[in-house]
Formats: C-alpha cells, sequence, structure tokens
C-alpha cells in the first residue's frame, strides 16, 4: 500500500512539473526577445573572445543597479542553448591563477545577429510583439464567437486591415518576411538551385520588397525576375507563401496562377516553398514547430500547414496536372505543381 501511495505522489508531482513547464515556456521566447533588444548576441560577438559577466554588464545599456539580474537572464539561455559557458584562466599574481566563466555564442544565436546577412532577428522581433501575441490571449473567446480568427477578436479587424493603417505593425512585417525569405532563398538555391534551372522568366506572386525574386535572379542571371505586389490601402504586403489563406482562397489562388503560365511541356510550372506536415516525423522538436505554425496561422490568419494529402487535394480541385515535393533540411519542402 505504501508503494502505491509513493508511486501515486510521484505521478502528481510529475504531472505538476510537466504542467508548470507548459505554463512557463513563454518564458525562453521572452528571455531570448529581451537578449535581442539588449543587443546581446551583438555585444558578445564583438567582444571576440568569452565574454565575463562584469564585462557584458559593463557593455549593457541598462540601469547598473540590474546588473545582478543579467546573470540569471543569461543562464536561462545558457539552458536553451542560445550561449555556452567557458571557463577562462587568469593570472592574479606569479602563481596564483583564477578559473571564471565567460560567455560565448552558440552557433544557433549567429543568425540573431544584427549583421548576419540571413539574420531572424527581424522575424523574432515581430513575432513577439504585442500586437502579434495578444491575439493567443483571445482564442477561446474567439471559439465561441463568429469573428474571422482570434487577431480580430483582440483588434477588431483582421491582420490586414490593421497592418495596412499601423505603420509599425507594416514594417514590423515586412522586415520579418524579408528576413525569412532571405534565409529561405539561400538554403533553397543551394539545395534545391535544379528546380529553377531552365526558366526565362519568373514572378513572384506577392513577393512584397522582392527579396526571394531578386536572390534568383542575381544567381540565374539569365532569368527574368519580376514581382507581383499586392496593395491594401497604404501598405505593400507579401503574401506570405500559401499558409496564410483557406482552401477556397488557395484553390482560387491556384487557379489564377495556373492561367497564367505556359503548360508543362512549355516549361510551364508553379513554385511553392512551405511546410508539409508530417505526422512520422522523428525530431519531436521539428513537429512540435510545425504544429505551432498551423496554431499561428488559425490566430492570425484564415489559413494552416496541409499535409501532403491536403496539398493534394487542392492541386485537384485547382485543375493542375501533378505536383512534386523536395524536401529541405528542417521544416520547409520545395513543391513544384504543373498546369
Amino acid at each position: 500500500m505504501a508503494l502505491q501511495k509513493d508511486e501515486q505522489s510521484t505521478n502528481l508531482l510529475h504531472s505538476q512539473a510537466h504542467i508548470w513547464n507548459h505554463i512557463f515556456s513563454f518564458i525562453k521566447s521572452m528571455s531570448l526577445k529581451c537578449a535581442i533588444e539588449l543587443n546581446i548576441p551583438d555585444i558578445i560577438n564583438s567582444h571576440g573572445a568569452p565574454m565575463l559577466l562584469s564585462e557584458l554588464v559593463e557593455a549593457l545599456s541598462i540601469n547598473k543597479e540590474r546588473a545582478h539580474a543579467v546573470h540569471r537572464l543569461i543562464r536561462i539561455l545558457v539552458h536553451s542553448g542560445f550561449f555556452v559557458k567557458q571557463c577562462i584562466s587568469t593570472s592574479t599574481g606569479d602563481e596564483d591563477e583564477e578559473e571564471r566563466e565567460g560567455y560565448l555564442l552558440a552557433p544557433v544565436c549567429r543568425i540573431l545577429l544584427k549583421e548576419e546577412p540571413v539574420s531572424m532577428r527581424p522575424f523574432l522581433l515581430a513575432m513577439l510583439d504585442p500586437i502579434l501575441m495578444d491575439p493567443f490571449q483571445h482564442m477561446s473567446k474567439w471559439f465561441q464567437n463568429d469573428d474571422i480568427n482570434p487577431f480580430h477578436t483582440a483588434h477588431g479587424r483582421t491582420f490586414w486591415d490593421l497592418a495596412g493603417q499601423d505603420s509599425k505593425l507594416n514594417q514590423l512585417f515586412n522586415a520579418a518576411m524579408a528576413s525569412d525569405a532571405r534565409l529561405v532563398a539561400s538554403v533553397i538555391l543551394r539545395d534545391c538551385g535544379d528546380a529553377f534551372k531552365g526558366l526565362n522568366s519568373i514572378v513572384d506572386v506577392g513577393g512584397g520588397t522582392g527579396t526571394f525574386a531578386k536572390a534568383i535572379a542575381e544567381l540565374f542571371r539569365m532569368l527574368v525576375a519580376s514581382v507581383l505586389i499586392f496593395r491594401t490601402l497604404s501598405m505593400v504586403w507579401r503574401v506570405w507563401i500559401l499558409h496564410d489563406w483557406n482552401d477556397e482562397e488557395c484553390i482560387k489562388i491556384l487557379k489564377r496562377c495556373k492561367d497564367a503560365i505556359p503548360s508543362k511541356e512549355y516549361g510551364g510550372k508553379l513554385i511553392i516553398i512551405e511546410m508539409v506536415l508530417k505526422n512520422n516525423v522523428r525530431d519531436k522538436k521539428l513537429l512540435e514547430t510545425q504544429l505551432y505554425f498551423d496554431l499561428l496561422m488559425m490566430v492570425h490568419s484564415t489559413g494552416r500547414e496541409r499535409s501532403e494529402k491536403d496539398w493534394a487535394n487542392l492541386f485537384l480541385d485547382a485543375g493542375c496536372s501533378g505536383y512534386k515535393i523536395t524536401p529541405i533540411s528542417g521544416l520547409m519542402s520545395l513543391i513544384e505543381v504543373y498546369p
């Protein structure tokens, strides 16, 4: 009986810890955002060597009375894999030597540096801005009302309508999408460049600032690249691929694209860079991230992430003749769709 009670107590405490972990998981993203806003990765990188906590505190533009809290912020980000600790031996005399801890960037943190060509810094700052975070507080209310999505419940209008009137959101979103496009383009063009060979021209549909089209044109000099921009009021925005839109809207977009390009026999095709949901993904973090994106689309737009079967149904309903999916390392896939 005592053994059974011990097991029940253990299970109860494990359940509590599991729930606590989920309740407070937002602290990881908020701590990372804080570090980015304080320019901690750039300061440590510029130091050129393991940086002592005292050196970091001195370099930060903060109230020095908060110095004791910097260690606590860095500690959670070391645990999360963004910084690493390294012991530094410092001579304090002829014979004595003291070892102190210095901090370096973990490899993953390099793409959060300001001057990194494929920096994710703008994407992070946009996604964690209160404008985009607040709708998650309204999810349960949205399930009970008639609003188009939780974003509308939180702000009284759609994302696109608000971004057309709010210059800050407009700039945040365009910067985020451009940074995302640069990173994805660098991988796509290196690993899947064959998909663009033999093409005479491309149109980046809803290409916003033209980041992706420019990257393709720079690699394939003989290819004519242009950007189709959608305008809403004073805002110029980029369709974030197709996952922003529900099935009916996606079919309309696909049909328009199909009608505008040559047949497959003449080299015409539609290239989509998207996630393809797979429930049998071995890497649980990758699957979890895909599921996060699916909820992100539910909260901010009318779209969703799709499985291969979902994509196939869209292409069939749009009257396309076939498709080919090429998985890319990480989360994304390159999908070639033939008219």
